[in-house]
C-alpha cells in the first residue's frame, strides 16, 4: 500500500468502493458513527484480499480525513471509471454493492419498497379504536350527517337560513339534549362533546351555531344557573328557545374581567338594570345576536348597593318572539366575515334594560330578599375564575372540533393523492408516492390521531371535575387552554397543507377545503385568543412550580436542579437509544417542558430581585411564558397517547406508528431548541429526521385506510376530488 490513497483505489477490485468512500466523507449527513458502520460493512466482504482491505481501512482513519484536493482527485477517479465502464458492468457493480452492503447503492424505488409496511388492518378494528368513546352517539350523528348538509356560494342571508334549518332538524333527533347532563340527559358530560366532534367533519357554520346555542348559551345556564334556571333547558335543547352568549366587548376582547357593561341592582323594584355605559362596552361578535337569538346570557359588572362585586352572568331578553328587539336593546349585524357566514354574529347595546333579580345566574352568588349580596367564594378574583372555569368545556369542544375539521380536509386531500397521478419515467406516479407529498400531509394526519386521543383524555378529566373527583381544577383549566391553542393551530396548518397539496383543485369551493380553510381560521381567537390562553396556561405552570418550591423548601430546590442535570446528562449518555423508543420520546417532551418552566422562573426571579415590578417582570419574558404553554400541551398529548390502550394486532401497531410519526415530527420541529440546550447532539437530531423519513415511507401506503377509518360520511366530505376516478376524471 502506497502513500497515495486515491491511486491505491484505482484497482479493479476496489473501484466499486470509490463512490461510497466519496459520499462517506463529503456527505454532511454522515457522522463518525456512520463512517464506522460503512467501513465495517465494506471490510466484512469475504471476497476482499487482505491488501485491498488495508486500502479501505486507510481511507477511514479518523486521524487522516481527506483534504479537499484528495476528494477532488477521488471524484475524478469516479468519473473516469464511470466513463470507461459499460452500462452492463456498471449495473452489475451497483447491484453487487446494493446487495452486499445494503447502503447507498439502492435506487429510490428499491429503498421505498425495502421499508417494512404494517400487516393489512381490519377496517372495523382500526375505526373503532380511532373512535374511542361513545360509539352509539357517534353513529347517530353520522347517520344524520349522511343526508347532505352542504352549501357554498350562497348569499349570506340564504346561508344563515339554511344553517338555522339544519340546527332545527338536528334538534329533532334529540342529540342536543346530551348537552345538559343531569337535566335533559343522563350524567354523561362527555357525550355531547362526541356529538360536537363528529359535527366538526361537516359544515363549520352549523358546528358553531350548535356550539353557541347548546354549548355557550345553554351551557352557561346549566353551569352557572340553579334549578329554576335549568327548567328552561328542555326548550333550549329542542330549539324552541334560541339564545346567545354575550361576553365579549369591543373595547376589551379577551379581558373579560374588565368588561364595562353594568348590572345595577335596584332593591325597591327587585330588578337588575343592564346598561351599556360607553361604545367600548358594546357586546361584539355575539353569535346569534344579529337575527336568531331571543335571549342573551349577558356578562356584566354587578353593582349591589354601590359596591362592585365583579363580573356576573344575567339572563336578558333581546328580541320578541317575532324577532323585533326588546325595548332598550339595540342590535346590529357584524357583517360578512372571512368565513362562517352561516352564523349571524352581531352586536348588542343595552339602554337601562330591566330584568327580575331572579335572572341572575346565581350558582356562585346570590342577592337575598334584603338586598344583601353573598357568595360561598370570598375572593372576587377566585369567584371570577371559578365562574369561567365552569365553562372550559367550550374550549375542549372547540379544540376537538378543530381537529375534526383538519381530519375532513386531510381525508379529501389524501383520497385525491392516492388517485391523482403525474410525472414518472415509465408511468405516472400517484401523488402520495412522492416524498414531498408525504411530508406535506402525513405528519398532520398522524397529529389528528394523537390529538383525537388527547381530547378524549381531556374530556375524561373534565367529567371528573364535574363529579368532584378531580378536586382542584386549575391544572385542568390550563390544560384546556393550552390544548385548545395547540389543536386550533394544528388545524390551520393541516388544512393549509391539504389546500396546497391539491393544487388548483384545492382552491375550488366545490372541493370544500377552501371553505374549511377560511372557516377554521377563527378557531385560533374565539373561546379565547390563543396567545392569551397560552399566557394563562404558562402562568399556571409557573404558579405550580413556585408552589412546589415554596412548600418543599431547600430539598425541593435541590431536587429540581438535580432532576434537570440528570435529564441533560441522561440525554447525552443515551446516544445509542433508539428514537423510536417511546420512553425516549416522552423524556424529551418532559425535559422541554421542565426546562422552559425552570428557566422562565429564574428569569422572572432575577428581574424581581433587581427591583422590577411583578407585572413588568412577566411582560419582559412574555414569549417565554407562551412557549411553556406549547411545551406543556405537547407533553400532555405525548403522555396521554402513550398511556392509552390500543387494540392488539395490526390496528394497534398502525396507531402506534402514527404516534411515532406525530411525536417525532414535533421533536424534529424543535430540533434547534434541543440542540441549543444540549439535549440533542447532531447525531441524535439526524436520527430523529431519518426516522421521520422512514415513517413517512412506511405509512404512505396506509394513509387511505386511516382516513377511511375516520368514518366521515361521503355526503359530508362532499368534494368531487375525494371521489376522483383517474379513468373518468370529473371536474366541477
Amino acid at each position: 500500500m502506497s502513500a497515495d490513497r486515491v491511486r491505491d483505489l484505482d484497482d479493479p477490485q476496489l473501484r466499486a468502493f470509490a463512490p461510497l468512500i466519496y459520499v462517506a466523507w463529503s456527505d454532511q449527513d454522515l457522522d463518525a458513527d456512520d463512517r464506522v458502520r460503512v467501513l465495517s460493512d465494506m471490510t466484512k466482504q469475504p471476497w476482499l484480499r487482505p491488501a485491498a482491505r488495508a486500502v479501505v481501512e486507510a481511507w477511514f482513519d479518523p486521524a487522516s480525513s481527506p483534504k479537499a484536493e484528495e476528494l477532488a482527485r477521488l471524484r475524478q477517479l469516479i468519473e473516469h471509471v464511470a466513463s470507461t465502464t459499460s452500462d452492463g458492468d456498471a449495473k452489475s457493480v451497483a447491484d453487487e454493492i446494493a446487495r452486499t452492503l445494503g447502503i447507498f447503492g439502492a435506487t429510490s424505488g428499491a429503498l421505498a419498497s425495502a421499508t417494512p409496511v404494517p400487516d393489512a388492518v381490519e377496517p372495523a378494528a382500526l375505526a373503532d379504536a380511532l373512535d374511542g368513546d361513545h360509539p352509539d352517539v357517534r353513529a347517530r350523528v353520522r347517520q344524520w350527517m349522511s343526508t347532505p348538509h352542504r352549501a357554498y356560494g350562497l348569499p349570506v342571508a340564504d346561508y344563515r337560513t339554511i344553517v338555522r334549518g339544519w340546527m332545527t332538524d338536528l334538534a329533532s333527533t334529540g342529540l342536543p339534549r346530551l348537552a345538559f347532563p343531569g337535566v335533559t340527559s343522563t350524567d354523561d358530560l362527555a357525550a355531547f362533546s362526541a356529538v360536537f366532534e363528529e359535527l366538526g367533519h361537516g359544515d363549520l357554520s352549523l358546528l358553531i351555531k350548535v356550539g353557541v346555542q347548546y354549548g355557550l348559551y345553554g351551557g352557561a345556564i346549566w353551569a352557572l344557573g340553579t334549578e329554576r334556571h335549568r327548567q328552561r333547558l328542555a326548550k333550549i335543547a329542542s330549539g324552541e328557545e334560541l339564545g346567545c352568549f354575550a361576553m365579549s366587548e369591543v373595547g376589551h376582547g379577551s379581558n373579560v374581567a374588565g368588561v364595562e357593561t353594568v348590572a345595577t341592582y335596584d332593591h325597591a323594584a327587585r330588578e337588575l338594570v343592564i346598561h351599556t355605559p360607553a361604545e367600548s362596552a358594546r357586546k361584539e361578535w355575539i353569535g346569534g345576536a344579529a337575527h336568531d337569538a331571543r335571549w342573551a346570557v349577558v356578562f356584566a359588572q354587578l353593582d349591589v348597593a354601590g359596591a362592585r362585586q365583579g363580573v356576573h352572568a344575567v339572563l336578558v331578553p333581546s328580541r320578541t318572539s317575532d324577532g323585533h328587539p326588546i325595548a332598550g336593546v339595540r342590535t346590529g349585524d357584524s357583517g360578512v366575515k372571512m368565513g362562517l357566514n352561516g352564523v349571524d354574529n352581531g352586536r348588542l347595546w343595552f339602554e337601562h334594560v330591566r330584568v327580575p333579580v331572579g335572572n341572575l345566574l346565581d350558582r356562585f352568588a346570590t342577592i337575598d330578599k334584603d338586598g344583601v349580596y353573598a357568595s360561598p367564594i370570598a375572593s372576587p378574583d377566585r369567584r371570577f375564575f371559578t365562574m369561567l372555569g365552569t365553562l372550559i368545556g367550550g374550549r375542549i369542544s372547540v379544540g376537538a372540533g378543530a381537529v375534526s375539521a383538519a381530519r375532513a380536509a386531510l381525508a379529501i386531500a389524501l383520497r385525491y393523492a392516492e388517485s391523482r397521478h403525474q410525472f414518472g419515467s415509465e408511468r405516472e406516479r400517484a401523488l402520495i408516492d412522492y416524498p414531498t407529498h408525504q411530508r406535506r400531509l402525513l405528519p398532520h394526519l398522524a397529529d389528528t390521531v394523537v390529538l383525537r386521543i388527547a381530547f378524549r383524555e381531556l374530556r375524561k378529566r373534565h367529567a371528573k371535575a364535574f363529579t368532584g373527583e378531580l378536586g382542584d381544577t386549575r391544572e385542568l383549566e390550563a390544560e384546556a387552554a393550552a390544548l385548545k391553542g395547540l389543536a386550533s393551530r394544528h388545524a390551520i396548518e393541516a388544512v393549509q397543507a391539504a389546500r396546497e397539496a391539491c393544487g388548483g383543485q384545492g382552491y375550488l369551493l366545490v372541493n370544500r377545503i377552501a371553505d374549511i380553510r377560511t372557516d377554521v381560521e377563527i378557531f385560533t381567537t374565539f373561546e379565547g385568543d390563543n396567545t392569551v390562553l397560552a399566557q394563562l396556561a404558562g402562568k399556571a405552570m409557573l404558579g405550580a412550580y413556585r408552589k412546589q418550591l415554596a412548600t418543599g423548601g431547600n430539598r425541593a430546590v435541590l431536587r429540581a436542579v438535580g432532576k434537570r442535570v440528570a435529564s441533560a446528562l441522561g440525554a447525552r449518555r443515551a446516544g445509542g437509544e433508539a428514537v423510536s423508543d417511546r420512553a425516549w420520546q416522552l423524556a424529551a417532551f418532559r425535559f422541554r417542558e421542565e426546562h422552559l418552566v425552570e428557566t422562565c422562573a429564574a428569569r422572572i426571579k432575577k428581574r424581581l430581585d433587581d427591583g422590577m415590578e411583578g407585572e413588568s417582570a412577566i411582560l419582559a419574558v412574555q414569549e417565554h411564558v407562551v412557549a411553556i404553554s406549547e411545551a406543556m400541551a405537547e407533553r400532555r398529548v405525548a403522555d396521554w397517547f402513550a398511556a392509552t390502550s390500543v387494540p392488539a394486532g395490526s390496528a394497534g401497531d398502525l396507531i402506534k406508528r402514527l404516534g411515532d410519526l406525530a411525536l417525532l415530527h414535533r421533536l424534529e420541529r424543535h430540533a434547534a431548541w434541543f440542540l441549543e440546550t444540549g439535549y440533542f447532539d447532531p447525531t441524535k437530531s439526524r436520527a430523529v429526521r431519518r426516522e421521520v423519513e422512514v415513517l413517512l415511507r412506511e405509512l404512505a401506503p396506509r394513509a387511505r385506510e386511516v382516513v377511511d377509518a375516520f368514518r366521515i360520511p361521503d355526503a359530508c366530505l362532499a368534494a368531487p376530488i375525494a371521489f376522483f376516478d383517474p379513468a373518468h376524471p370529473t371536474y366541477p
